[in-house]
C-alpha cells in the first residue's frame, strides 16, 4: 500500500509509559507543523472501541485465546481501513498506541497460539499494510505492574500474571531482534525525559519534510 504520510507505533510492556510518550511526541510534531492523528488499539474507530470494551473487560474472563485473537484482528481491520490508511493517504502522521506486534507478543508468545495462525490472521486484517516504525518500550513486568497498580482499575490483560507478561515482553524483544529496521527498543525504566528524547530521535529519520 503506497502512502504519503507516516505511521509510527508505540508498543511494548504494560506500564512502560508508551501512551504518555506518544502524546509528548504528538505535541512535538505538531509544533513542527505536521498534522498528527493519534489513535489506539484495540479501538480507534466506533466499531473498534466497542470491540475494545469486550476484549479488555475483566468480566470477559471466559474468552478463549482464539476469540481474543479474532477480535483484535477485527478491530485492526476496521482501524486500518477507516482511519489509518485514509490519514496516511492525506499525508498525515499517525501515531498508534499498539498495533500488530502486540498480537504476536500477546497471542503467540504469551497465550501460546501458533505463530502461523497469528500471522495469517494478522495478514487478513492488514491486507499488506505495515507501520513505518514500531517503538518497543521495554520494562521489567514487575515494575510495569507496580505502575499499572497505581491506576484505579486494571483491564483484563493488565491483570494477567507476571509469567504471562514476561512472555509477552520477550515476544516484543524477539520481534525487534529479528527485524531491526522496523523496530526500535527503548529502555522505559529511564527517566521520562530520556525516553521521550530517544523516541523522537528514532522517529526523526523517517519523517517527511514538514509543510
Amino acid at each position: 500500500m503506497q502512502v504519503a504520510g507516516r505511521f509510527f507505533v508505540f508498543d511494548g510492556s504494560n506500564g512502560a509509559g508508551k501512551s504518555t510518550v506518544l502524546e509528548a511526541i504528538a505535541s512535538q510534531l505538531r509544533e513542527q507543523n505536521y498534522t498528527v492523528i493519534t489513535t489506539r488499539e484495540p479501538g480507534g474507530t466506533a466499531i473498534g472501541e466497542e470491540i475494545r470494551q469486550l476484549l479488555l473487560n475483566p468480566q470477559s474472563s471466559a474468552m478463549c485465546a482464539q476469540t481474543e485473537l479474532l477480535l483484535f484482528a477485527a478491530a485492526r481491520a476496521q482501524h486500518v481501513r477507516e482511519k489509518i490508511a485514509p490519514a496516511l493517504q492525506a499525508g498525515h502522521i499517525v501515531l498508534s498506541d499498539r498495533f500488530d506486534a502486540a498480537t504476536v507478543s500477546f497471542q503467540h508468545y504469551a497465550r501460546g497460539l501458533s505463530l502461523n495462525l497469528v500471522n495469517t490472521v494478522n495478514e487478513v486484517a492488514l491486507d499488506g499494510f505495515a507501520p513505518h516504525l514500531t517503538l518497543v518500550f521495554d520494562i521489567d513486568p514487575v515494575v510495569g505492574l507496580q505502575r499499572v497498580g497505581a491506576r484505579a482499575t486494571q483491564d483484563r490483560l493488565e491483570a494477567e500474571n507476571i509469567a504471562f507478561l514476561e512472555r509477552a515482553r520477550q515476544g516484543y524483544l524477539k520481534q525487534a531482534q529479528a527485524n531491526p529496521k522496523c523496530f526500535t527498543v527503548i529502555d522505559a525504566s529511564q527517566p521520562l525525559v530520556q525516553v521521550i528524547a530517544q523516541a523522537a530521535a528514532a522517529i526523526a529519520p523517517h519523517l517527511p519534510l514538514s509543510s
